[in-house]
C-alpha cells in the first residue's frame, strides 16, 4: 500500500516542511542476471537449486556433448587424412626437384656438346622437355598443396567451433550471488538462448525512489542518506548512499493511481544498501536525506 501514497506524502513532507516525514519512498531492486544455454543438449547436470549462494566460476548447468565429441572426432580424422596428403605431395615436389637437379646437369652437358657438335638437336630438344614436364608436374602439385592447405585451414576452424561449443555447454556463474528462480530441470532439453537460471548479488541492493525538482538541489552523488525498512516492532534504519540521480525528469511512475499524481515530473534516485540479510527484492523503503 505504500506505493500508492508515494508522491502524495512527498509533497506534503515539502509543502509542509514536517522533518518528521520522510523526504521520499521506494522500492528495493537490484541488478540481475539471467544465465542461458548456448548449446542444445539435454542437461546433464544442474547442481544449483533456488536460494543457494554461489561464487563466481561455480558450476551452474552442463549440456550434454557427444554429439558435439562425435564431430569433432569425425573432423579430427580428416585433419589426419589431410595431414597424411600434404605429406605424400610434398614427397613428390622434393621428388620433382631432384629430377629437376638432374635434368639439369644433362642439360648442361647436352647443350656443350651440341654447341662442340657431339650431340643432335634432338638431344637437346628431348632433355629441354623432359625439364618443362618434370617442372609442369612440380607446378601441379605446388597447386594440389595449396588447395590441400585451404582445406586444412577450414577443418581446423570447424573444429576450433566444436571445441569451443563444447567450452560452452559447461555454465558457470559470472558472480558472486544468490539463485533467485530455477528455469529448467536435470535431463530437459536445453535450447539455446533458453534461460536456466535467474541470480543476484544480493550483497547490497539499490533502494529507488523518486524525488521532485525542488528537491534536487538538496542531494548529489555520493551523499549518505538514513534508509527506513519496515521492523519487528517499529522502522529499521539503515545507512545509504546516493549513487545515482536521473539527468532527465519523468512523469510519475503508473503505480501512482490518481490522475494528478501520474501527471507530476519527478526524478528518479538510486540509493546503494548493504544487506545485512533484511533486505529483500521489491520491499518497501524509506529516506530522509542528511543534513
Amino acid at each position: 500500500m505504500k506505493k500508492v501514497f508515494i508522491l502524495p506524502l512527498l509533497l506534503l513532507a515539502a509543502c509542509t516542511g514536517n522533518k518528521n516525514l520522510p523526504d521520499a519512498y521506494g522500492n528495493f531492486e537490484t541488478d540481475e542476471v539471467t544465465l542461458s544455454a548456448e548449446n542444445g543438449g539435454r542437461i546433464v547436470a544442474l547442481p544449483i537449486e533456488e536460494g543457494a549462494t554461489v561464487k563466481a566460476g561455480d558450476l551452474i548447468a552442463v549440456t550434454d556433448t557427444v554429439n558435439l565429441e562425435l564431430q569433432l572426432s569425425q573432423l579430427a580424422a580428416q585433419a589426419q587424412s589431410i595431414e597424411a596428403q600434404t605429406a605424400t605431395i610434398n614427397a613428390q615436389m622434393a621428388l620433382s626437384d631432384q629430377q629437376i637437379a638432374n635434368l639439369s646437369k644433362d642439360q648442361t652437358r647436352i647443350h656443350k656438346m651440341v654447341t662442340d657438335g657431339a650431340a643432335t638437336a634432338k638431344q637437346k630438344d628431348d632433355v629441354d622437355g623432359q625439364i618443362a614436364v618434370v617442372q609442369k608436374q612440380k607446378g601441379a602439385s605446388s597447386t594440389q598443396l595449396n588447395a590441400i592447405r585451404k582445406q586444412a585451414e577450414a577443418v581446423k576452424a570447424q573444429m576450433a567451433v566444436l571445441q569451443d561449443k563444447i567450452k560452452n555447454a559447461i555454465i558457470k556463474s559470472p558472480i558472486n550471488g544468490t539463485i533467485l528462480e530455477k528455469y529448467t530441470q536435470l535431463g530437459e532439453l536445453a535450447v539455446p538462448g533458453k534461460a536456466v537460471c535467474k541470480m543476484a548479488d544480493l550483497s547490497s541492493l539499490i533502494l529507488r525512489v523518486y524525488v521532485s525538482e525542488n528537491q534536487l538541489s538538496s542531494i548529489k552523488i555520493g551523499q549518505k542518506v538514513t534508509v527506513s525498512i519496515d521492523g519487528k516492532d517499529a522502522l529499521k534504519q539503515l545507512d545509504g548512499k546516493i549513487e545515482w540521480i536521473a539527468s532527465q525528469a519523468e512523469f510519475t511512475p503508473k503505480i501512482i493511481q490518481t490522475r494528478e499524481e501520474r501527471v507530476k515530473l519527478v526524478y528518479a534516485v538510486k540509493i546503494r544498501v548493504v544487506n545485512d540479510g533484511s533486505l529483500k527484492i521489491g520491499m518497501p523503503g524509506e529516506i530522509k536525506f542528511a543534513n
